[in-house]
């Protein structure tokens, strides 16, 4: 019995020792950094709406084309709200891994459901808190075994990353299907199959993350009084995010602008996180410094996100009557416009809805 005891205690304390080596003082810098820009981004979203519903009471609504809420203060505090929360998201990647930040932007999508229910009124539904529920039992599977940071010293040390036969490889995969997809299927299919103007913006934005890792890399580096900024890799990685996350601007818009915003939402979301984790696994080896029982774990986490973000999505137009739930109209003339952004969204055929 003591010896069964002691076995047990020693698997404990094992445990506990490897959380703590995983959570290191970068990965948790990381953590608060990307749980601030999910608070900010989700938050964003419902100042915007405030400041959208109450310009579009005195003038023309962002929806039919208005651009009265460009004079509302409380648009602009949605706006700057919504821009620290990107710049909270930048900074994360220079500390933690793209497998632990990546993932943890699900839970701007819970905020913004909770605010949505208490402060815009919008009544959270049995399915909506079982997402939410999902989403972040999810992410806490990941942060508690995400793999500890890579320590790196230079910016020359990330394009040796970069330069390894294997990410070179990825990307030009990536680079390949990108231009295959625009000059090939999008002038067929752009218009009827979401996929489409989807994994473009997936396949460029798993690349962009890797190039904002590296330049936040850089950034922190020379803050810390290692001079990044006189290395031209550093400057090929800038250029590489700047000409990426206009390629991802672009073909999000189309997509948004062609399909409904709740199928384009988390298909975005799956396939950009899948790729960006697949990319981060490739070039900064994160799952060589774990055991497979981590990997599966995380696989799970990041699974049962999954779950959450399409159940959130895929049922958010429905209300509760009574005790029964029902699903809104989807072809009503309020869904026609997304109110939080203000882009018209062109209803499609039974069959691209499908899509």
């Amino acid at each position: 019995m003591a010896t069964s005891s002691s076995s047990s205690s020693s698997s404990m304390l094992s445990t506990s020792s490897s959380w703590r080596e995983g959570m290191s003082s970068d990965n948790v810098k990381g953590l608060v950094l990307a749980l601030s820009s999910s608070f900010f981004i989700g938050a964003s979203f419902i100042v915007k709406k405030k400041g959208l519903k109450k310009a579009g009471a005195s003038g023309v609504r962002a929806g039919s084309g208005g651009y009265s809420y460009l004079y509302e203060p409380l648009w602009w505090v949605g706006m700057i709200t919504m821009i620290v929360g990107e710049i909270a998201n930048f900074a994360a990647y220079a500390f933690a891994p793209a497998i632990l930040v990546t993932p943890l932007g699900a839970l701007s999508i819970i905020i913004s459901a909770a605010l949505a229910h208490i402060i815009l009124r919008e009544r959270l539904h049995i399915f909506g808190v079982l997402g939410c529920a999902l989403c972040v039992v999810g992410s806490t599977t990941i942060v508690l075994h995400a793999p500890q940071e890579r320590v790196i010293e230079s910016v020359p040390e990330v394009w040796g990353l970069a330069m390894d036969p294997a990410f070179l490889f990825y990307a030009a995969l990536v680079i390949t299907a990108t231009f295959i997809l625009i000059f090939h299927f999008i002038p067929l299919y752009g218009q009827t199959h979401i996929m489409v103007y989807v994994g473009v913006c997936s396949l460029v934005g798993s690349l962009s993350v890797m190039s904002v890792k590296a330049l936040g890399i850089a950034i922190k580096l020379t803050l810390s009084g290692m001079n990044q900024l006189i290395y031209p890799q550093t400057w090929v990685f800038a250029l590489v995010v700047t000409v990426c996350i206009l390629t991802q601007m672009n073909y999000l818009n189309k997509a948004l602008d062609t399909f409904n915003t709740a199928v384009v939402s988390p298909i975005y979301y799956v396939m950009f996180t899948t790729l960006t984790i697949v990319a981060s696994v490739i070039m900064f080896k994160d799952w060589d410094r774990q055991s497979p029982t981590q990997v599966i774990t995380e696989i799970c986490g990041f699974v049962t996100i999954l779950s959450g973000t399409f159940l959130l999505h895929r049922t958010k137009d429905m209300v509760t009557d009574g005790s029964s739930i029902t699903r809104l109209n989807k072809h009503s003339e309020e869904d026609v416009f997304d109110d939080v952004e203000g882009i018209p969204l062109r209803r499609q055929d039974s069959m691209r809805t499908a899509l």
